[in-house]
């Protein structure tokens, strides 16, 4: 399969040999200029000890009564005829864990996203680099989520893809992506995993209703990973839309039976006017095979966001309740409970 992929690329680049000459004699645009940054205070109501994971387990949040620096970003794009990259830099705690899969090459930590493109047409193009993951209904930059303290299917699903891929447009509404990447949000690798990622999209024509299935697989070795990934999102009114993501993630290797976690999130999304807005978010997460919990067991989340937007500012206090059905959280004194609560005041702004 690598032979028909090394093959395909290899006439994808000297089609664009072809090209390139056309491409020159254009005057180069100035890049596009973007950016970002966050901040947040988090408090734990049970106060738990600093040598545990403070009550904790999603991203980008592993913090107790201290105010923290999520991420500053500064990011690039520059189109140029056919071709087009761009570069997206991180620099902070968020920043690390995005890239925490090449702990050998700190340098790596700040690039949460390099790549470079090529239009072959209007409905194809491909795609070479490092760029965030396809799959889930919550992404990496702070400002782009509603809810501010990530779930859990966002924490242990995928965060990024190293590799080639192609976009194709198929009709007016729907999209295909397939392509290959490194293992799972890794950079660099000597080992020689590969996965399949793939996309396909699709929307109403008013753009009222969008649908989204995704998938990662690793082929070929002893070892397999696969995900399936479902985002459905639609606007009921301009003041109330909803968004659903519902995911599966498989282990298996030779000769032993598979494991799995699954879940399914539910966003309710009310804006009553331009300044205030508030999303409910209910998530079931199920890990009955101990791949993310050391005892197997189910959680569930209930995160309340009201969003304060001023111009690209947004102020956002988070009430968040998690429970399990298991004592995994953490009591002051160190023993053990099935549920926490959680405070957060977060703060997003964009350019």
């Amino acid at each position: 399969m690598l032979r028909k992929i090394f093959l395909s690329t290899s006439v994808f680049f000297a089609f664009i040999s072809a090209k390139a000459q056309t491409d020159s004699t254009k005057t180069s645009p100035p890049p596009t200029i973007t950016g970002s940054v966050d901040a947040y205070y988090r408090f734990n109501f049970n106060d738990p000890p600093a040598s545990s994971n403070l009550n904790n387990y999603t991203s980008f949040t592993n913090s107790q009564n201290s105010f923290e620096l999520g991420m500053a970003s500064i990011r690039a794009d520059h189109t140029f005829g056919k071709a087009s990259a761009t570069v997206d830099l991180g620099f902070g705690r968020r920043a690390e864990e995005f890239s925490y899969a090449n702990p050998d090459h700190p340098t790596l930590f700040a690039v949460k996203q390099a790549f470079l493109s090529y239009s072959v047409s209007d409905k194809l193009k491909f795609t070479m680099g490092k760029w965030m993951t396809h799959i889930g209904y919550e992404v990496t930059d702070a400002y782009l989520n509603r809810n501010y303290s990530l779930d859990y299917m966002f924490s242990y699903g995928p965060f990024s893809h190293t590799g080639i891929r192609a976009d194709i447009i198929i009709g007016k509404k729907s999209g295909l992506m397939f392509g290959v990447a490194n293992e799972t949000d890794n950079v660099t690798t000597n080992s020689s995993p590969k996965y399949l990622i793939a996309q396909y999209s699709t929307g109403t024509t008013n753009d009222k209703v969008k649908f989204y299935l995704n998938y990662q697989g690793s082929y070929n070795y002893a070892f397999s990973k696969t995900q399936f990934d479902v985002v459905l999102t639609g606007t009921v009114t301009n003041k109330f839309s909803v968004g659903y993501n519902g995911t599966i993630q498989s282990y298996s290797s030779k000769g032993e039976a598979g494991n799995s976690w699954w879940g399914s999130a539910v966003y309710l999304n009310l804006d009553p006017t331009s300044i205030f807005g508030i999303t409910l978010r209910g998530e079931y997460f199920d890990d009955q095979h101990a791949i993310v919990f050391a005892p197997g067991t189910s959680v569930f989340d209930v995160t309340l966001s009201p969003n304060i937007r001023i111009n690209n500012l947004t102020i956002i206090p988070e009430l968040r309740y998690d429970g399990a059905q298991k004592e995994i959280f953490e009591k002051s004194d160190g023993s053990t409970t099935k549920s926490t609560l959680t405070g957060i005041l977060a703060a997003t702004y964009h350019f």
